[in-house]
């Protein structure tokens, strides 16, 4: 008789990583794509960007000269997005020395906050009084496809069940509700208002942190307001196993314009 093969069972394939925190997902990023061995070339800048470079030399500028710098060099059609990117001290490799938080812009981010709630019970007015979308049947199945057309997505505690089988697709782009975030919340009217007007989140990426801080149709003295505010809560963020120096750049750019050194002995 011939010999019988030895059935193994076949191992589990482990699709997300769950970790409970006050009833939040905390998802695991999803491996890269290995890298193609064929490098492209480099796109050559524009000579729309070529020009506008020319007008920034290779120094740091101050605050009040970088917001207005920003404001000349955003020439685009529409009203881009004024970005902060600092490089940091911190090893990312080390979970004590990550990098994350809240903060209120003084005059906002100058874009409307698409916010997608999970609710129950009165909840559900609540949100839709406020402004907010509701997570029904065909939005859930929306996102399960990958569309999701939402800058914000906040959960009351008693509907985080609901949200769990979407924990990989919204992880990964950074939108699962999290207490520690305050998106998984009761306040959810308070948390919209908040939202809309300014309050943002910021973790790094690696050693970077990169943050909207408004639009290029903002004055210069709006954008140093809210480049201040960002700056300060940064700064307060610093993870305590940190050593040597912390904030070690910051630039400003705009969405299409070239990047502007800022002087952090100028940030007050």
């Amino acid at each position: 008789m011939p010999a019988k093969t030895k059935k193994t069972p076949s191992k589990a394939i482990e699709t997300e990583t769950e970790v409970a925190a006050d009833m939040a997902v905390v998802v695991a990023e999803t491996p890269s794509k290995p890298k193609s061995k064929t490098s492209k070339p480099s796109k050559k800048p524009s000579k729309r960007y070529q020009s506008i470079s020319k007008g920034i030399e290779d120094r740091a500028y101050s605050v009040e000269e970088a917001t207005t710098l920003v404001k000349k060099s955003a020439s685009a059609k529409f009203d881009e997005t004024v970005e902060a990117h600092f490089r940091l001290g911190i090893d990312p490799a080390q979970t004590a020395q990550q990098v994350r938080g809240n903060v209120q812009l003084p005059h906002g981010t100058g874009k409307k906050v698409r916010t997608l709630v999970f609710a129950t019970g009165l909840d559900i007015e609540v949100a839709l009084k406020a402004g907010a979308t509701i997570a029904d049947e065909t939005v859930i199945a929306s996102i399960e496809k990958g569309s999701i057309p939402f800058d914000l997505v906040l959960a009351t505690p008693d509907a985080m069940p609901q949200i769990a089988k979407l924990a990989r697709v919204l992880g990964v782009r950074g939108l699962m509700p999290n207490p520690r975030a305050g998106t998984v919340t009761t306040e959810i009217a308070e948390t919209i208002t908040a939202r809309s007007q300014g309050l943002v989140d910021f973790k790094n990426d690696q050693a970077l942190l990169h943050l909207g801080i408004g639009k290029a149709s903002f004055t210069a003295d709006q954008l140093k307001d809210n480049f201040v505010s960002v700056y300060e809560a940064i700064k307060a963020a610093k993870p305590a196993k940190t050593s040597g120096e912390y904030i070690r750049s910051a630039t400003l750019t705009s969405t299409m314009g070239p990047a502007i050194k800022i002087d952090r002995e100028s940030v007050k």
